[in-house]
């Protein structure tokens, strides 16, 4: 069978292999489609932390079962299946407390272990999440939305109040839409007026804000002077991160999406004063992939797709995803010609 590996940084190579081999207790799969994430984009690029080459990236997976054992989830062969791609271990403290999504052991496939950019697939078969009703590009997109169903259920949001996302890519878009499907008043801000545009025009977001110098009045305004009772970083941008808690209303929340490498800075007195609540969101749950399974007849799947080339075409155009000038919201890659 075919793969696509990131030998080192900056080379892929497409190569060939034995299809694997079913243990008990996993699922053989065919992957027919995956999403290109942040996490690929900076593995190729030689900048994502805890990495190891040659990996096979991957973790926003589309696929069908070509054979399981039989399991509580009911799944059989031929089932369209949403691989949830964070493997615990179920007995540390966090997996004890149902936090499975920060599990002190945690492998990702595509990060830790290698992932699904391969025509077949073994994984756990408790991973699993049956999705016959999704369409291969729908499934595709599963995994970066739950990332922001569990943001947004962190956060708790109620209807009709302010809610602020830094950061326009999948991610925060992904947020964006979740909010308003709880019922809150969002406001994007982004540097990218394309990408801010996108979140007018097809998200349907409230209200769309330029970042710099002007945003946090642009903020005040339209919230009355009053701020964002929660704000989201999507952007991972450390002076973005550190821009946040100005947009934030007192008592509001704090909630760090975006991943920055390196340290934070700010003003005690202004956060105190505040009473900020900050809060990190990592990865995400069962119950945050069975809740973007249930919305996702909502979400714009078609215009938030890009660009899809198959996989015989991927190393040629993987370049070009790198620069905003291509457009790129998200790419995919068809591994089921």
């Amino acid at each position: 069978m075919k793969y696509i590996v990131c030998e080192k940084p900056g080379e892929f190579q497409l190569k060939e292999k034995e299809a694997p081999v079913r243990k008990e207790g996993e699922a053989l799969l065919q992957i027919k489609k995956v999403g290109i994430c942040g996490t690929d984009l900076h593995a190729y690029g030689g900048n994502q932390a805890f990495f190891t080459y040659p990996r096979i990236l991957g973790h926003e997976l589309a696929s069908e079962v070509i054979d399981i054992d039989d399991n509580p989830q009911g799944i059989v062969a031929g089932d369209k299946v949403v691989i949830m791609p964070y493997i615990s271990c179920g007995k540390c403290i966090a997996c004890r407390n149902g936090k499975t999504n920060c599990c002190t052991n945690i492998t990702v496939l595509g990060v830790h272990g290698d992932g699904g950019m391969q025509e077949q697939i073994t994984v756990p078969a408790n991973i699993l999440l049956k999705a016959n009703n999704l369409s291969d590009d729908e499934m595709a997109i599963v995994e970066p939305l739950a990332i922001g169903a569990h943001a947004v259920r962190r956060a708790a949001l109620k209807s009709n109040e302010f809610v602020v996302v830094v950061g326009c890519g999948p991610i925060g878009i992904g947020i964006m839409k979740l909010a308003q499907i709880e019922g809150a008043k969002v406001i994007a801000i982004d540097m990218n007026e394309e990408r801010l545009a996108y979140a007018k025009d097809k998200i349907g977001v409230d209200y769309v804000v330029k970042a710099g110098e002007n945003a946090v009045k642009e903020v005040e305004k339209i919230t009355n002077g009053e701020l964002a009772t929660a704000v989201f970083d999507a952007s991972g941008n450390k002076y973005a991160l550190e821009a946040c808690p100005d947009y934030m209303a007192h008592g509001g929340r704090f909630v760090l999406v975006g991943l920055s490498k390196g340290e934070l800075t700010y003003v005690h007195p202004k956060i105190h004063a505040k009473e900020m609540t900050l809060m990190c969101s990592r990865n995400a749950t069962t119950e945050d992939f069975e809740h973007v399974i249930s919305v996702l007849d909502q979400f714009p799947t078609e215009s938030f797709i890009t660009h899809n080339v198959p996989y015989t075409e991927m190393i040629e155009n993987f370049d070009s995803w790198l620069k905003p000038e291509t457009g790129v919201i998200k790419a995919t890659v068809d591994f089921k010609l």
